[in-house]
């Protein structure tokens, strides 16, 4: 099985993508996006997963810093996987340096696509 890391502080998210990708990925999960630097050196998951809207650190903020941090060797290089909000958030997406983005509201089958994509081979 392969780990998932999710930084969302919904719970309804946390559940939605947790069925649709449980069973063949381990959800991890932080609330912040301010903890994702360090649940990402602990967990080593295959891809992280960004809501948009994270209480502390938004998705694109956070997404920016994964991608920093393994660019200067202190993090692992692990895809991102950005949570859109609408479509028009898509030009956001653009610049958060995320490999991929899925809008909301979640398409279990557009997701798992999505992850598997993602996910080394």
């Amino acid at each position: 099985m392969t780990d998932v890391l999710l930084a969302t502080d919904a719970d309804w998210l946390f559940a939605d993508v947790a069925a649709s990708l449980g069973g063949t990925h381990n959800v991890h999960r932080v609330r912040e996006g301010s903890a994702v630097a360090a649940a990402i050196a602990a967990v080593e998951p295959e891809l992280v997963i960004l809501d948009l809207q994270i209480g502390n650190m938004g998705g694109v903020a956070t997404s920016l810093l994964i991608k920093q941090e393994a660019r200067a060797g202190r993090l692992p290089d692990v895809p991102v996987l950005l949570l859109l909000d609408r479509e028009a958030d898509e030009f956001l997406a653009t610049t958060s340096d995320a490999d991929a983005w899925v809008t909301k509201p979640l398409n279990s089958l557009a997701l798992r696509r999505a992850a598997q994509q993602l996910l080394p081979a």
